[in-house]
């Protein structure tokens, strides 16, 4: 299963973080409501599972949300921080969501 997030095609979306894996990548956090889906946070992480689980934000989700929250999530192997610094900035700029840094 996967949803394409700007120009990118994430895994998900999924229900709990905890099945996602602990590999490095940018992760959405996504709200399902009516059907449709909607960005509250976008991030960049070395250990995703582990950020998710654990993550500060997730209050900020929650007075967000007007349905389920969902995570997406592109693995990214091969890029350093950087790198997922860079999508994560990107996709930030195209959906401007409500938590997290703008």
């Amino acid at each position: 299963m996967s949803i394409t997030i700007g120009r990118f095609t994430f895994e998900g979306p999924f229900y709990v973080a905890s099945l996602l894996n602990d590999h490095s990548g940018i992760y959405v956090i996504l709200d399902y409501y009516n059907e449709e889906y909607s960005v509250l946070d976008i991030g960049e992480s070395h250990s995703v599972k582990t950020r998710l689980t654990n993550h500060n934000r997730s209050a900020c989700w929650a007075r967000n949300k007007y349905g389920t929250i969902k995570y997406a999530v592109l693995y990214t192997p091969h890029l350093q921080q950087s790198g997922r610094t860079e999508i994560e900035q990107e996709l930030r700029e195209q959906y401007n969501p409500p938590c997290g840094e703008r």
